[in-house]
């Protein structure tokens, strides 16, 4: 059996043992190691010259030593006494090496003990506040606002119905939209089934978000401004683009996990709002500013304490819904940055938000296959639609008709229901195929068309003949999509690309 010394790793021509150690060295190394430290290489104890035990080798006739360059004798000693200089160097550096390394370990326990450590406080300190609120509302105490812009919206209004000036523009709208939503027509030069089955791939907006962790989420198209999008992603960003300059005008950031929803608020008069909701329980409004040409955050909402599912901008543009995996959901007032009402907490999760286009009910999807309908102004329930004989599965996207009259919400996880609201029952069901896994269902603002989003691309029907008129394939997967103006094209995210579907060149 061959022994090495624990020094140069190399069979030794002299072995010697520690007796401290039992480590095998080559004497002159560990002789010199001695003569300078005093101490056994590998363990640190004390060590003396005496202390070394001669290995005696059997059998005792070694192998001859090949002759010495007697003709340079002081040239090889001084190069034997480097190479011992360097391998007692190198040991040394690998002692220091795994001290290192033991040190950088102890470092990184004690950064995520601290960053445990901070998590904790925080959740104390926002049980404090929400303690401290509900004290306030008991003694009829106003809560202070913060003096910053990022505003809390952690207080307000909840399960006492909306105020009364809140209830009045929500039936001034409700009549508005009502009456002419019952005379309307497409307008001149909408897209018709024809021109919508020649769409075609007619642009790609390629690399948008972070790669790590890739992938957009959701989808906004503005109107005021039909170049311009709205994108929420996997890495937590929001980014608004516009495609005929090609160019990102804002990254905003501020969520802790990724974005589920965006929207827009554009009111001629007023500056435009960028909406966001994400899985880190939390809502953003960013508000355009003028002087800067920027975006910069108006209000923080952390009414919720779950997952955040739906997000909606109200017809009357003052307002924005929020609905939660915590079974509750909630209005907040854009003109001031408050909550208005929080519903209370249902029996089950709310996974799905839309709004009526009237304005008075809202749907919510549920993790139970149900779909709850709500009158916005009372917190009353108006309705509640469950497909017939399905398996439990979670309803995660539903649009109303522009005409009111329907709904279309997933009625498996590979159909698709279009609910007549007026007899409350199932008018038709679409089958998508097995593998066809829902991400959005969606109807166009003439209510002429409903598409369908998932994990094989998107898939374009009449409304009411349910003709299928076009398929989407290319890329994949979409995630989310949206009409753009007069239906002249067809927007999608597909992973970290943006696609425009439209009328050939």
């Amino acid at each position: 059996m061959s022994v090495f010394c624990a020094i140069s790793g190399e069979p030794p021509s002299e072995p010697v043992l520690s007796a401290k150690s039992g480590k095998v060295y080559e004497r002159r190394l560990i002789v010199k190691y001695i003569n300078e430290n005093g101490t056994d290489p590998v363990t640190g104890d004390k060590l003396e010259e005496s202390d070394l035990i001669a290995i005696k080798a059997s059998p005792e006739t070694a192998a001859p030593r090949p002759p010495t360059h007697t003709s340079v004798p002081a040239l090889l000693h001084l190069l034997q006494n480097e190479y011992d200089a360097t391998v007692l160097a190198t040991y040394n550096l690998q002692q220091q090496l795994n001290a290192t390394r033991q040190e950088l370990s102890y470092a990184l326990y004690a950064q995520d003990a601290a960053s445990r450590v901070i998590a904790r406080l925080i959740r104390e300190r926002d049980a404090a506040r929400e303690a401290l609120a509900n004290v306030q509302a008991s003694m009829g105490v106003a809560p202070s606002q913060p003096a910053e812009e990022d505003v809390e919206m952690e207080n307000g209004a909840a399960e006492s119905g909306l105020p009364a000036n809140i209830t009045a523009q929500i039936d001034e709208t409700h009549q508005a939209l009502s009456s002419q939503r019952k005379k309307r027509k497409p307008s001149p030069g909408y897209a018709t089934a024809a021109e919508v089955k020649t769409f075609t791939a007619i642009h790609t907006i390629p690399s948008l978000h972070s790669s790590s962790p890739a992938g957009i989420t959701s989808l906004a198209l503005s109107t005021a401004n039909p170049s311009q999008f709205l994108t929420g992603g996997n890495d937590k960003v929001v980014q608004l683009y516009d495609k005929s300059t090609d160019k990102v005008l804002a990254s905003l950031k501020g969520h802790t996990k990724k974005v589920n929803h965006v929207a827009f608020r554009e009111r001629d008069g007023e500056s435009t709002l960028l909406l966001s909701a994400g899985a880190d329980k939390i809502a953003k409004i960013w508000s355009h500013d003028s002087a800067s040409g920027e975006f910069i955050p108006k209000s923080t909402i952390r009414t919720h304490k779950g997952e955040l599912t739906g997000l909606a901008v109200h017809p009357t543009s003052t307002l924005a819904l929020l609905s939660s995996s915590d079974k509750t959901y909630s209005i907040h007032d854009l003109t001031n940055f408050t909550q208005v009402f929080r519903s209370a907490p249902s029996d089950e999760a709310f996974s799905a938000l839309a709004i009526h286009p009237d304005g008075c009910l809202i749907g919510l999807g549920t993790p139970t296959s149900s779909i709850q309908i709500f009158d916005i102004r009372t917190g009353a329930i108006a309705a509640s639609l469950a497909p017939p004989e399905s398996s439990p599965f979670t309803i995660n996207t539903l649009s109303f008709s522009e005409n009111g009259y329907h709904l279309i919400a997933p009625d498996s996880l590979s159909s698709v229901a279009v609910w007549d609201l007026r007899k409350q029952k199932t008018a038709h069901s679409i089958a998508l195929g097995d593998e066809f896994k829902i991400n959005k269902v969606l109807f166009d603002v003439s209510a002429q068309f409903l598409g369908v989003a998932g994990s094989q691309g998107a898939r374009i029907f009449v409304h009411k003949t349910w003709e299928e008129l076009l398929r989407l394939e290319q890329g994949g997967e979409v995630s989310d999509f949206a009409f753009g103006q007069s239906g002249k094209e067809i927007w999608g995210a597909t992973g970290r690309e943006v696609r425009l579907w439209g009328l050939p060149a």
